[in-house]
């Protein structure tokens, strides 16, 4: 079974002095649905390296919460443990998927720039875009979306009032929504049918 390791948020929890490394269960479940094993990745940077070679992933997604740092986020651990994640992925071809954040990431770590957008949180709109993702209606929990795409990046999809909402990066398989598909009761079969064909190529790993 191909191994497929999620990112995990941080949680700050004043009252005992902690910063907790959490995910939705439904991530694991999603990716379980998918006909992968899951496997949580923590936020320290200075061991995700032996992790990832240890661990030797088939798969990598960046998932939801935490603003990036650079806009206003309280977690930088979890910044530098994604970007190391997003090399290490190059480096080896290594498919990625990232949602929401995890789009961000990727956006961000290609040179993309991203800006406060409206509306945008706990709703639902309709997608405009390639033949995957068109018409299609997707829900939204987040305020801070891509401004434009870079050379390096492909736009898949847009809301309604323009906003992108899905790309890939060029000649890589790194994809990237701003949707959470582990939110949809029951999961889209668009989703778990995406996600299966991403991770479902062979790479050329370590």
């Amino acid at each position: 079974m191909k191994k497929i390791i999620y990112t995990q948020r941080v949680e700050l929890v004043e009252s005992y002095g902690e910063r907790r490394d959490c995910a939705d269960v439904e991530i694991a479940k999603l990716i379980w649905e998918c006909g992968f094993l899951p496997v949580p990745v923590n936020n320290i940077p200075e061991k995700v390296q032996i992790f990832l070679e240890q661990v030797n992933p088939d798969g990598m997604i960046l998932t939801g919460g935490n603003d990036l740092s650079k806009y206003g986020g309280n977690a930088p651990e979890r910044d530098e443990t994604e970007k190391r994640i997003i090399d290490h992925g190059i480096r080896n071809q290594i498919p990625i998927y990232g949602f929401c954040r995890g789009m961000q990431m990727i956006a961000d770590h290609f040179g993309a720039e991203l800006a406060r957008v409206d509306r945008h949180v706990a709703v639902r709109h309709r997608l405009e875009g390639n033949a995957l993702w068109n018409g299609r209606t997707v829900n939204s929990f987040h305020n801070m979306a891509v401004k434009a795409a870079t050379d390096d990046l492909i736009i898949e999809a847009v809301s309604e009032d323009g906003v992108i909402e899905a790309l890939k990066v060029k000649d890589k398989e790194i994809y990237g929504t701003m949707w959470h598909p582990e939110r949809e009761k029951p999961y889209e079969k668009a989703d778990v049918q995406f996600i299966r064909q991403i991770f479902a190529k062979e790479g050329h790993r370590q």
